[in-house]
């Protein structure tokens, strides 16, 4: 990942934030998730980034970012949304689950300030989004709802420039401050980490049902995009038989065109004992998916090229080829398969064309 140059503008210390109630005790409790955090003066809650100061809620890294990358939108992963277009993609710090393998610690788990250094307040990106050809904004690395108020001014400032704006996130969030934050939001990928309760609170220390509840509102009562990622790792998550129990809740609950990624967990953070997951086990639960009724399952973190493309589900015709990150195939005609006229589920409607991440240093435009 690519950190921008010097900082050009100064983010507020403390930005001021909605959600939250004073108790009677003197403390004051954080709303914006089922951690429901309660601190006194001058505490943090457990994502690190929402503290008590002064006797409210307020966010401590407004527009301050751990670091920047243009990426091509499949690396989100989003295969549906805008394929071969480029993504602006940005993160901050903190998380407000503690996934004991999370792949990317040293930034939703840091406690560093350094790792907040590089300033970018949301017009700044909005127009470096632009300038650098970016179809869209990723709010990404950590959940940004924890930085709710920052990513929605970043899209609110996109979208006055044409540019979009894509949440990755774990979905655990309360449901006022969820139709807020997703209100702007024009794609989700969800991290569906496992479909049993004893995953969420012996791994990650939080509630499966909270994320379901938030797949159902993304897709039931918003416009939004939605496309969900399941990061398998080997005897934890990865049993057939929960694979079948999710892809059933999925057709049952979301139907069976909404995009599956299963992805290759590798050994990371607090789970180093376990191995990386096999080629074999992802195209296993690619084809229990498939035969349980999902249209649209791809395969992640692995070289496999027919798994990573997207195929006609009534005639099998291929109609985006996918080598890793890069289009190799096109062959979508209005959002429709060529040959027998199916409508494919996504948004289809920008140019794609030939990305991959910037390698270079960008400076986020003032």
């Amino acid at each position: 990942m690519l950190r921008n140059n010097r900082a050009i503008a100064s983010p507020p210390q403390f930005h001021p934030t909605r959600y939250w109630h004073r108790l009677a005790d003197g403390r004051v409790q954080c709303d914006l998730c089922p951690r429901h955090c309660q601190l006194r003066e001058g505490k943090r809650g457990a994502c690190f980034v929402r503290a008590n100061h002064q006797n409210k809620i307020v966010l401590t890294s407004y527009g301050r970012s751990s670091g920047f990358c243009i990426d091509p939108i499949e690396k989100k992963p989003l295969n549906h949304f805008l394929p071969g277009t480029s993504v602006l993609s940005f993160g901050t710090a903190g998380c407000n689950l503690s996934c004991e393998f999370c792949q990317n610690w040293n930034i939703s788990k840091s406690r560093q300030w350094d790792t907040l250094a590089d300033a970018a307040m949301p017009e700044a990106l909005a127009s470096t989004a632009k300038r650098l050809g970016c179809a869209s904004v990723a709010f990404t690395y950590n959940d940004p709802v924890i930085f709710l108020e920052y990513a929605v001014d970043t899209a609110i400032a996109c979208h006055e420039l044409g540019v979009r704006s894509v949440a990755v996130s774990a979905g655990y969030i309360d449901p006022a401050p969820r139709k807020a934050f997703f209100h702007h939001m024009d794609a989700a990928n969800i991290d569906l980490k496992a479909f049993s309760e004893r995953f969420y609170r012996k791994i990650c220390h939080g509630h499966l049902a909270d994320v379901l509840d938030t797949l159902l509102y993304l897709k039931h009562e918003t416009q939004v995009w939605l496309e969900i990622t399941t990061l398998l790792i080997p005897g934890e998550n990865d049993d057939p038989q929960e694979t079948q129990a999710m892809c059933r809740w999925l057709i049952d609950n979301l139907g069976p065109n909404v995009p599956l990624h299963f992805s290759a967990f590798h050994p990371d953070f607090h789970m180093m004992d376990k191995p990386r997951t096999p080629k074999a086990t992802l195209l296993r639960a690619r084809r229990i998916a498939q035969e349980a009724g999902l249209n649209y399952v791809y395969v992640g973190n692995v070289h496999d090229p027919a798994s990573d493309s997207t195929w006609c589900p009534h005639c099998g015709s291929l109609l985006i080829g996918r080598d890793w990150y890069q289009l190799t195939h096109w062959h979508l005609d209005g959002g429709r398969c060529p040959k027998c006229d199916t409508l494919v589920d996504g948004v289809f409607d920008a140019e794609p064309g030939h990305f991959g991440r910037q390698r270079i240093p960008f400076r986020i435009s003032p």
